[in-house]
C-alpha cells in the first residue's frame, strides 16, 4: 500500500475515533475537534517524511499543515484574549 493512501486511512480513522469520543461525551467543541485533527496531520507527515527526496504529496501536505498551525495559533490568541478579558 502506498504511503499517501496509508495515511489518508490513518487520518480518516484519527478523525472517526475522536468523533466518536465528542458525540459519546455529548461536547461537540471545533476548536477542540481542529486541534487533535492538526495533532493527528502532524503526527501523520512527521511519519511520512522521507530523509533525502521530497515528493509533491509530501510538500503540499506541508503547507496544509503550515496553514493549520498558524489557525492553531489565531485560537491560542484569542482564548488567551478571552483569559485576560476577565
Amino acid at each position: 500500500m502506498k504511503k499517501k493512501v496509508l495515511a489518508a486511512i490513518v487520518l480518516f480513522i484519527w478523525l472517526i475515533i475522536i468523533s466518536t469520543f465528542m458525540l459519546l461525551a455529548f461536547r461537540i467543541d471545533l476548536e477542540i475537534f481542529f486541534v487533535l485533527w492538526l495533532i493527528g496531520v502532524l503526527v501523520v507527515v512527521e511519519l511520512m517524511d522521507t530523509r533525502f527526496s521530497l515528493p509533491p504529496y509530501i510538500r503540499n501536505i506541508k503547507y496544509v499543515t503550515a496553514a493549520g498551525i498558524l489557525i492553531f495559533g489565531g485560537i491560542v490568541t484569542m482564548k488567551v484574549m478571552e483569559i485576560l478579558a476577565k
